[in-house]
């Protein structure tokens, strides 16, 4: 007779496939949770863990709290219900007393052939008032197979059970088998937290935490571990900002001097006053651009709450420097709206200062005509999309990166911007996707914050209201009730075609309806990220030729119109809460109140 030797992986660099009874769909399973080596599964702890506590009695068990209990099946079968004719497997156990325990595993037939009348097994679950005659039942429990011998107690359920991250396919169990298959390497595992700091807030080694993690004996071993492990994560980042900001300052930009006459012209030709919280972004920019350490902020401001006025007032700065700027945004709506903003803001106050736009729809002649341009010298500032990125795109003294909604750009990108000129430009990032300071420390590291916590004044706040689609007359009544008081209102679609698979509204669709069967007494428009004339059609609607604006979300980011007073947004689950923010900053730009 043969015996079956396990052969163990030896090291933790091993891919995961050579864990026994794994196979290798599991193996991409995992890899979409990022485990990919030994090393990648023992590091990555369960997110929780659920209680079972030791073997219980079915006399003592309680009906909605978690419970093990140690048996023999005296009875199993699978059975069909009459119904849903749904598969299932029923079992009862009985653990020596009068009292029987009934278990119901629905969709799980196959278990009927792995457990057979007499075995002895464990089952963990939430134990649930029974009936029909039976004084407890468990509904999809875990179980285990026992050895007849009544001093063997289960290993793998009850107790403290893991809870892993998981995708289709694998379940907890499964991937604490393969953790206990693994542990054995634990000792293995390199310490990356240096023992002053780890002594300092005494912290666990990673082998202990490993085990602790994997296999804790009480709550307490569970969150010491767990505490080790976010520790090292946050070490670890805080480390590779660390060697950012040392590789940003080891390639120095050129200082652009504070000069009071800039920021009076700047501040004379703005038409307004600058909030306290613009003029404190304003300030900290200023301090960081005289520096030959290169500036790299982060603006974080509400929608509509002046940050490319602070921007403007960095490229004016950087002009009189004798510095070109460039100002980089996710779409072309929003950087034709730059160009307008950043024209108003600076070409009259400054003379000489050009802004040029700088986009992949303009004719090859006029392409080239402002790469020339930014090539020699002959503008100040150049706005644009990922045009400003292509290679052929040069600057004869770029000293000021912007980056408007820099969250939907990649860090490659960002870098090739930066990239464009001789030395290492100062860089500005924007963006209006609230952010808490605690978060924006952890997830931009390597750069200053500044907020502006305020809005400029006479803004009225927009008031939000959901409606169900039985009550959709309600919102196209305030609708029409806005652009008979003057006013411009947006209505959202997720689509832009019609879909089979998403039962859920095209802004083309909806544009005909509601032009012939809502609002046929209105001026509507239609935009979406096909249409060739985008550019019109906002022209059209911030000019007032269009009342109703029906659009998709290509007009999430940096559409002004300040006399659009109400935005209906059809399908609101289909987008993000950043999105339905940014949405929402789209009104309620002027001074009269918005929905």
């Amino acid at each position: 007779m043969s015996t079956r030797i396990l052969v163990l992986p030896r090291t933790l660099d091993a891919p995961v496939s050579a864990l026994p009874n794994l196979r290798p769909t599991d193996a991409k399973r995992l890899a979409k949770l990022g485990i990919t080596s030994i090393r990648d599964l023992l590091l990555t702890l369960p997110f929780d863990w659920e209680a079972y506590g030791g073997p219980a009695a079915i006399a003592d068990l309680v009906a909605g709290r978690q419970a093990t209990v140690i048996g023999a099946v005296h009875s199993i079968s699978p059975k069909v219900t009459p119904r849903r004719r749904m598969k299932l497997t029923e079992a009862m156990i009985h653990d020596g007393s009068d009292l029987g325990l009934r278990v119901v595993w629905f969709n799980q037939a196959f278990i009927a052939k792995q457990l057979h009348k007499g075995d002895r097994v464990a089952v963990a679950g939430l134990v649930k008032q029974g009936r029909y005659g039976v004084s407890f039942e468990m509904q999809n429990p875990h179980y285990e197979r026992l050895d007849d011998s009544d001093e063997i107690m289960p290993s793998r359920v009850g107790g403290l059970m893991p809870k892993y991250h998981l995708v289709d396919g694998l379940s907890s169990r499964k991937i604490a088998r393969w953790v206990e298959a693994a542990l054995p390497l634990a000792g293995t595992l390199e310490e990356v937290l240096p023992d002053e700091v780890r002594q300092h807030h005494r912290l666990l080694p990673v082998a202990e935490a490993v085990r602790r993690g994997h296999r804790p004996e009480s709550d307490d071993d569970y969150r010491e571990a767990r505490r080790r492990m976010v520790f090292a994560e946050l070490f670890e980042l805080q480390t590779a900002f660390a060697m950012m900001r040392a590789s940003i300052a080891a390639e120095p930009a050129t200082p652009v001097p504070y000069r009071q006459e800039v920021i009076d012209a700047f501040k004379s030709g703005l038409g307004f006053e600058l909030t306290r919280a613009q003029k404190k972004a304003t300030w900290d920019a200023f301090q960081d651009m005289q520096r030959t350490v290169p500036m790299n902020r982060l603006l974080n401001g509400d929608v509509g709450s002046g940050k490319t006025a602070v921007a403007a007032a960095c490229v004016a700065m950087a002009h009189a420097a004798d510095l070109q700027s460039v100002v980089m945004a996710p779409t072309e709506i929003l950087a034709r709206q730059h160009l307008r903003k950043f024209r108003a803001y600076l070409e009259e106050s400054f003379p000489g200062l050009t802004v040029e736009l700088l986009v992949s729809s303009q004719s090859a002649a006029e392409r080239r005509r402002v790469r020339t341009a930014a090539a020699s010298g002959h503008c100040a500032l150049v706005v644009g999309t990922h045009a400003l990125i292509e290679e052929d795109v040069e600057f004869a003294n770029l000293g000021l990166a912007v980056v408007d909604e820099q969250h939907r750009f990649g860090t490659r990108q960002r870098e090739l911007l930066r990239a464009k000129g001789q030395g290492r430009p100062h860089f500005l990032a924007m963006t209006a996707t609230p952010i808490p300071r605690t978060l924006a420390l952890a997830l931009y590291g390597e750069m200053s914050v500044s907020v502006i916590d305020e809005l400029p004044p006479g803004r009225t706040p927009v008031t939000t209201d959901v409606i169900d689609p039985d009550h959709r007359r309600r919102a196209y009544d305030l609708v029409h009730a806005e652009v008979s008081a003057g006013h411009q209102a947006f209505i959202i679609c997720p689509l832009i075609e019609e879909s089979e698979a998403l039962v859920v509204r095209s802004a083309t669709a909806e544009f005909e309806r509601l032009r012939t069967d809502v609002f046929p007494d209105l001026r509507m428009g239609l935009i979406h990220g096909r249409l060739k004339d985008k550019e019109e059609v906002m022209q059209r609607f911030v000019a007032g030729d269009i009342q109703v604006l029906v659009a998709t979300a290509v007009v999430e980011v940096g559409v002004d119109v300040p006399n659009a007073s109400v935005m209906m947004i059809e399908g609101a689950e289909r987008f993000g809460l950043a999105q339905l923010h940014q949405f929402r900053g789209r009104v309620g730009r002027g001074a009269a109140r918005s929905y």
